[in-house]
């Protein structure tokens, strides 16, 4: 790929692209780059907010660059303040080192594993924050520290900011200094930290990194950013069968911004498609980038005998129901919903199917072997006594 058909790549994927002569050069130059991404184990799961980033490593990474991952396992004990509205629980040892696992082997469902250098910056953030931070911070003002927007909205709204949150960003920009980054990616809610790293490269005597966000993907509700948090994401190790089922939930309206951020697709072509047809595309896109081809064609097919022709897909599972309780306690108990409550709920709204007939009262269930309840548009269990 030549080098104006890089940037522009680049632009396309990209919100803010700090540097980006200084890319130029160094690519005109045929440098070998170091390209960072910076990742802190606070839960178990990857969601497709976080391929976003992840794709744009691999492209540099496909481009001869070296990927470099930074497993976060001294910062994730600190707590990224970036575009929260309160402090962050802090996790054990025991909890970070197992997320840290997790965290590797979903990554390298998208990264090359063979060309990533993996680094834990506890390896270098121990030794600098008992011996030379405060050298560091002599360097640096409050008022830089505390100028983000999110600090602002929570010093307006009365709610605490630890100190060790206020030095999240110059750790992070240490973990530039101590790999010699020649570019950070990151979300738009963390320019302020990869800024922070270009000012302490320089103070440190090294080429400033040049700095490229990538969106925030907005989850499947369509208005909060994707979290686990909102629990409104699509997980990385999610099944074949609910990663389709959950783009096909998405709204038209978000439909095109998923396009944009995870694929690179003509999204003129896109557009004149019927909107249907499109998401089924852009759901065969998302499983067969992690289950494959055949995975991806088998839930097509399943997808179109289910909602396109009324049938029941072929792999329900059995669930032995008790036959004296509500049907609420059928739905929590076969995995169907998070509570009793929440099942109560569904059958208010309608969203329970005995046979294909509605549910409108959660009493209790007059069933027999083999009918098939189905709560909203994708579970379906066979029920058994």
């Amino acid at each position: 790929m030549n080098i104006n058909k890089t940037l522009e790549l680049i632009k396309r994927h990209s919100v803010d692209f700090v540097g980006q002569a200084e890319l130029k050069k160094k690519l005109e130059k045929g440098e070998k780059l170091k390209v960072k991404l910076g990742v802190d184990p606070t839960s178990a799961d990857l969601h497709l907010g976080h391929s976003v980033v992840l794709n744009m490593l691999k492209m540099f990474q496909d481009l001869g660059h070296t990927a470099v991952l930074i497993i976060g396992d001294f910062t994730a004990s600190v707590g990224d303040p970036s575009g929260r509205d309160k402090t962050r629980p802090v996790l054990t040892p025991k909890e970070i080192k197992k997320n840290a696992e997790t965290y590797k082997k979903q990554a390298f469902k998208i990264l090359d594993k063979k060309k990533t250098k993996i680094e834990y910056n506890s390896k270098w953030l121990k030794p600098f924050a008992q011996e030379e931070m405060l050298n560091t911070l002599s360097n640096l003002t409050l008022s830089q520290m505390i100028e983000r927007d999110d600090f602002k909205k929570r010093m307006k709204s009365g709610t605490p900011i630890s100190m060790l949150e206020i030095l999240y960003s110059l750790f992070q920009a240490q973990d530039s200094v101590a790999v010699k980054a020649d570019i950070e990616l990151g979300g738009t809610d963390q320019i302020f930290n990869l800024l922070m790293g270009r000012a302490v490269q320089k103070q440190n005597g090294q080429d400033s990194q040049i700095v490229i966000t990538v969106p925030l993907l907005v989850g499947t509700d369509g208005v909060k950013k994707m979290s686990k948090t909102y629990d409104n994401f699509i997980a990385v190790n999610d099944s074949a069968k609910d990663i389709f089922g959950k783009i096909m939930s998405i709204s038209d309206d978000i439909m095109l911004d998923y396009y944009k951020i995870l694929t690179i697709e003509n999204l003129e072509e896109i557009k004149k498609l019927h909107p249907m047809k499109a998401k089924k595309h852009l759901a065969m896109l998302i499983v067969e980038r992690f289950h494959g081809t055949e995975e991806a064609e088998e839930e097509l097919a399943n997808f179109e005998k289910v909602f396109s022709k009324k049938q029941n897909p072929d792999d329900i599972k059995s669930f032995k129901a008790n036959s004296e309780v509500l049907t609420s306690q059928i739905i929590f108990e076969a995995g169907m919903a998070k509570s009793k409550n929440e099942a109560r709920r569904l059958i208010l709204q309608n969203a329970v199917k005995l046979n294909e007939q509605k549910l409108t009262k959660d009493e209790i269930l007059n069933f027999k072997n083999g009918d098939i309840l189905q709560v909203g548009r994708r579970n379906f269990v066979k029920l058994v006594k």
